[in-house]
């Protein structure tokens, strides 16, 4: 039995295993640091960038700038997350308001890229611009690929507007659309039995068509949306209110068109609008610029593109997925 002690003692101080396990440990462990040492100086690194980009390159930056507020997606009201093919009037008002507070901010330019989207959208921004010219602050539209309808509503009453020449701009009118799934409800044996207070209360319900009277008010509905529509183009662009019906029929214009019709002021690019809003705004020289919703280095890449789409659209489905139908301008 001593004897096998022994050998048991022996076994155990001879065994290297124990001894080599610990450095192992050890190198995880400073690799596990190393990583995260990393992984924090890239978030760091990615925040100062936002915050470098964001006011436009400039850490220290001058007195009198100019602020670039972009207008990008279908224009809705609402609490809907910005970016991703949707931009509401709460988050370009709250902008708007931002940089008239800001002592610093002599004029604003409004980068639009825009299909359009909702009337009384545009008309929330509408009243954010005329506040900020009320306060002093003017107000230059960019024009991109496209300014839109509703984007053209928001443009309308502004100092002056730049497009490219092949921007798609115009489109000046209102569209209220229905859908009827009848007679595929038919087809599928499904049927509705609907209980109402009033005659109206279930039009454009997609279980049935439109009747006559309903109809009629439909129309009556977007007559009143597309003649305050007009009513604030020919308001801004000092048109007289026929000269804007004549056009306002719904066609989209390439910036070409649009300046021989008065619908834009000049062909540029964003650069030459800020040029310009610096110089409606007193500014001498060139302008120091602040960006006040550009897409920052730390969004691309921590952002997930995938999830943030599908929230963006539970969020919009109220516009976009109305069964009652939805006006859009």
């Amino acid at each position: 039995m001593s004897s096998n002690y022994t050998s048991y003692q022996h076994s155990i101080r001879s065994d290297p295993v124990p001894q080599e396990q610990f450095p192992v440990k050890r190198k995880g462990r400073k690799r596990q640091y190393i990583a995260f040492i990393a992984i924090l100086l890239l978030i760091i690194g990615a925040s100062f960038a936002a915050i470098y980009y964001g006011v436009g390159g400039e850490l220290y930056t001058k007195d009198d700038r100019v602020a670039v507020i972009y207008v990008q997606g279908t224009i809705l009201s609402g609490s809907v997350p910005g970016g991703l093919g949707y931009v509401t009037s709460e988050e370009i008002s709250d902008y708007i308001q931002d940089a008239v507070e800001d002592d610093s901010v002599k004029a604003i330019v409004l980068r639009i890229n825009s299909p359009g989207g909702s009337p009384a959208a545009a008309e929330e921004i509408v009243t954010e611009i005329k506040k900020a010219q009320d306060e002093g602050v003017p107000i230059v539209v960019s024009m991109g690929d496209v300014a839109a309808s509703a984007a053209y509503y928001i443009a309308a009453p502004t100092d002056m507007i730049f497009a490219n020449p092949s921007t798609m701009t115009g489109s000046i009118g209102v569209i209220w659309t229905f859908q009827n799934m009848s007679r595929f409800y038919d087809e599928e044996g499904v049927e509705f039995h609907i209980a109402k207070s009033g005659e109206f209360k279930d039009m454009g319900g997609s279980w049935r068509g439109l009747s006559d009277d309903e109809k009629e008010y439909a129309d009556s509905v977007i007559v009143e949306v597309y003649n305050g529509f007009v009513d604030e183009v020919a308001t801004g662009r000092n048109l007289s209110r026929s000269d804007v019906k004549d056009l306002a029929d719904g066609r989209i214009y390439t910036g070409s068109k649009a300046k021989s019709l008065g619908l834009v002021d000049d062909f540029g690019n964003m650069y030459d609008a800020i040029e310009k809003a610096g110089e409606l705004g007193g500014i001498d020289g060139e302008p120091a610029v602040i960006y006040m919703n550009r897409p920052t280095l730390s969004r691309l890449l921590f952002g997930s593109d995938a999830e943030s789409s599908q929230a963006v659209e539970q969020f919009a489905a109220y516009f976009e997925d109305n069964p009652f139908g939805k006006i859009t301008a």
